[in-house]
């Protein structure tokens, strides 16, 4: 069983007629958030919890939990909660994890 993983890739256009990638400027400090967790090696990580188990439901990869913590940081939004409502409104969150949700 895999980890939770973004369902969208970002070069896809949407009903706007623009995809997320371009949504999100060269310069936007996001890009340099997701460089640099990628870089990094998920040993490195050392994420003892999130190891994909056969029962219950699939963690989220410790990566993209890693760049949404950078990101909260950057950005001095500390708690969880604040977080998770960036999440459903942010697109620049949801570029950065790829994650799209629709709230109806």
């Amino acid at each position: 069983m895999g980890y939770i993983e973004g369902k969208i890739n970002r070069d896809q256009i949407s009903f706007a007629s623009m995809s997320f990638d371009e949504m999100i400027g060269e310069d936007n400090p996001v890009r340099a958030i997701d460089a640099f967790v990628e870089m990094l090696g998920t040993n490195a990580l050392h994420c003892k919890y999130s190891e994909p188990k056969s029962t219950g439901r699939r963690p989220y990869n410790p990566k993209d939990m890693l760049k949404l913590y950078v990101y909260g940081y950057f950005h001095g939004i500390r708690t969880s909660r604040k977080l998770e409502k960036e999440c459903t409104r942010n697109v620049e969150i949801m570029w950065l994890i790829n994650i799209i949700t629709v709230k109806i």
